[in-house]
């Protein structure tokens, strides 16, 4: 098969343990290096935090399996040293379209609404990832990367863990204050402590191919029902970097998994789609059955699970890695609070009340957009087409064609973290929802509002003229910065200016903040550390942000 990417060898070294025969203690270790576990390492590395990261190969994943990274994730990446990267190599796409046999039934766009610093989406090949956060974890002095380090057995304590490691050179023991576990679907971790998944497996086959070729197919995503080129199945086509193609056929249940692998058989089905005899090259094959599941809980104790080590869901919707990713973003800054004192060991309870939430959201989706694709009964499949048919003309029919509802970011709207509205607000920035981005002027520099918040705690205090605060106020905003946590506040204008007592101004030059948080003068928006919304209010009540600055931190 072709190869358009050559797959680096990372060098294994000799645990420490294994130099002197002496247990080590850490604050924080993760287990497993896919991209899940490497944004937890970095992330808490990034905040000075201690990390050993274990993962048992010594290469990127084989094939790109993860392909699609949501806006959310993108923003997640760039706190991360990332993004820039993904999205210069990646295949940026807003446009999805959907065809019912020879005809398009309709399209959407994921961001029709200008002044966001990253598209809708992107297509990249998962092992490119890998290697861009492997290269960032590297250049951070705080974070141990370790690879062929085999977790093989495990002691979970009332404070912390012990782990059996095997290497090259043999076994060694060390203890971890927390424990994340982020070893994908066959989490050794999970087996180790005889814990569950629930939820279930769907009877049908898909044929991934992963084809190198020169092509005029759009930026966009494209999926097809019925499509004459594949009778009475489905097929969805995205392009990634380094001219390749992506393409997924369903296979149907009875299909034999090692007959259609072949060359011949997969070569077949692509010259069938294409139509032609333009030249191309296999270069990754496989066939997936998928489940949608979850453990009951993501925290036991002091062992934490992410991404498909705790839920899992099918490939439709693009809500595997981007789910994942956003489980780091919102466990890591609970646990450095925890580590650092300044939160109670129970906040981690709402990191998996939190993602647990988001997780059944990705499974109802995923489910509802597996049942479309792959209908299983003479009923279901005849409504199915009667909706695409329909689809064409009629915008009630498309609200109900389903081939996959692509990942956003879960609003949060019942954790306890946050403090409920006071007043009345327009818009979707409701406590709880992730930040919208917004075009800024910093420091007399263009920019973005989701490149100057996250990692701490902000109030965002929108002021008509940042002049014209007064000297109490602006005492009342350090005095805030003293708390614990500390809590920054920012004050966003539409005008440039300076703002007593040092404050930093973010010039809402646009308008877009204005518009997008709903805000007038006075308006207030706790952010917490992963750009979520705790609490907003029309005015600024240094007490008010106190108290729920506390409960977002979770002193409840």
């Amino acid at each position: 098969m072709a190869g358009t990417y050559t797959y680096p060898r990372y060098a294994y070294l000799t645990p420490p343990e294994l130099h002197d025969g002496a247990p080590r203690r850490h604050p924080v270790v993760v287990v497993g290096a896919g991209p899940v576990g490497l944004a937890a390492a970095i992330d808490l590395a990034q905040a000075g935090v201690a990390v050993v990261l274990l993962d048992d190969d010594d290469t990127v994943s084989f094939g790109s399996r993860g392909v699609c990274y949501a806006k959310r994730t993108l923003e997640i990446l760039d706190r991360l040293a990332v993004g820039a990267d993904c999205v210069a190599k990646g295949v940026s796409w807003n446009v999805g379209r959907t065809f019912f046999r020879e005809h398009e039934v309709y399209h959407f766009n994921l961001l029709p609404q200008p002044d966001h610093q990253r598209p809708g989406m992107i297509n990249l090949q998962q092992y490119y990832l890998e290697e861009y956060l492997i290269k960032r974890a590297r250049q951070l002095p705080t974070l141990d990367l370790r690879f062929r380090n085999k977790v093989v057995a495990l002691q979970p304590g009332d404070d912390g863990v012990r782990l059996q490691v095997s290497t090259p050179d043999g076994l060694y023991t060390l203890a971890a204050d927390w424990l994340i576990a982020a070893d994908g679907a066959r989490s050794t971790i999970r087996q180790l402590m005889n814990l569950e998944m629930e939820g279930k497996v769907f009877l049908d086959r898909f044929l991934i191919a992963d084809v190198v070729m020169k092509a005029d197919f759009p930026r966009e995503r494209w999926f097809w029902f019925d499509p004459p080129f594949h009778r009475g199945q489905s097929v969805l086509l995205h392009r990634q970097a380094d001219n390749v193609y992506r393409i997924d056929f369903q296979l149907g249940w009875q299909a034999d998994p090692e007959e259609e692998k072949k060359p011949e058989k997969v070569t077949a089905r692509i010259r069938a789609m294409l139509g032609d005899e333009r030249e191309f090259a296999l270069e990754w094959v496989s066939v997936y059955t998928f489940q949608c599941r979850r453990m009951k809980q993501f925290r036991h104790g002091r062992v934490l699970f992410v991404g498909d080590a705790a839920h899992q869901v099918s490939p439709f919707g693009a809500r595997g890695a981007n789910s994942g990713i956003q489980d780091t973003d919102n466990l890591c800054w609970k646990l450095r609070l925890v580590l650092d004192g300044q939160a109670p060991d129970s906040l981690l309870d709402t990191y998996s009340d939190e993602r647990v939430l988001a997780a059944d959201e990705n499974i109802l989706n995923s489910t509802r957009s597996t049942d479309f694709i792959t209908p299983k009964s003479p009923v279901s499949l005849t409504f199915r087409n009667a909706t695409l048919a329909l689809a064409r003309e009629h915008a009630f029919a498309r609200a109900l064609v389903n081939s996959g509802r692509l990942s956003v970011p879960a609003f949060l709207t019942e954790s306890r973290l946050n403090t409920a509205d006071s007043a009345d607000f327009a818009g979707a920035m409701v406590p709880g929802a992730a930040l919208d981005d917004a075009p800024l002027r910093v420091n007399g520099a263009d920019g973005w509002l989701l490149d100057h918040t996250g990692g701490h705690f902000q109030a965002l205090l929108y002021v008509l003229d940042p002049s014209a605060l007064d000297a109490a106020q602006t005492a009342e905003c350090k005095q805030l910065g003293e708390a614990t946590p500390p809590l920054e506040v920012v004050v966003v204008s539409p005008k440039n200016g300076i703002a007593a007592g040092g404050l930093r101004v973010f010039a809402d030059c646009a308008g877009r903040y204005a518009e997008r948080y709903d805000a007038r003068d006075g308006t207030v928006y706790l952010i917490r550390p992963d750009q979520h919304v705790a609490g907003r209010w029309r005015s600024f009540d240094a007490n008010r942000l106190r108290t729920a600055l506390a409960r977002a931190s979770g002193h409840f």
